[in-house]
């Protein structure tokens, strides 16, 4: 268990947005995708907004997966950005003709952009504290052997 660092308090507020993020993307894909509106129920709503009814399982599998290793800090940084995807399809394939708020019939795009501005947050922040299995900080994209210093 990573457990460096853990006396920053970033490193604490970057695992609550970790933990946080994890249990909304877990509650919905179990509570609403496959316990709400079942599997096939969830597929055609997606044909029914015209996309292919087996992504439905492709997105409940990843954003369950997904949750629970954000939940657990299993590569947190690269898990929430490879969840990104799925919140900007949902944004430009179903809620933005809704308008903005969540509540508008169909739901509205104000929600998943909040999920996808929060992944990002999530994948520049990194795991935080607590986390089982740490990503790797982002400097290695760059070339760079160790993290670079956050300037305050």
């Amino acid at each position: 268990m990573h457990t460096s660092r853990t006396d920053s308090p970033a490193e604490w507020g970057a695992m609550l947005l970790r933990v946080s993020l994890g249990a909304m993307f877990l509650a919905h894909s179990v509570v609403l995708k496959l316990l709400t509106y079942g599997l096939p129920g969830t597929a055609t709503f997606f044909q029914g907004v015209g996309l292919p009814g087996w992504l439905a399982y492709v997105t409940f599998a990843c954003e369950a997966v997904g949750g629970l290793l954000l939940v657990l800090g299993v590569q947190a940084r690269w898990v929430a950005v490879a969840l990104s995807p799925f919140l900007l399809g949902a944004v430009f394939a179903v809620h933005l003709p809704n308008g903005w708020v969540f509540t508008a019939t169909g739901g509205g795009w104000e929600y998943p952009v909040y999920l996808f501005v929060l992944c990002i947050a999530q994948g520049l922040l990194g795991d935080g504290a607590l986390a089982l299995s740490p990503s790797r900080p982002l400097g290695f994209l760059l070339g760079r052997t160790a993290a670079v210093p956050a300037t305050r």
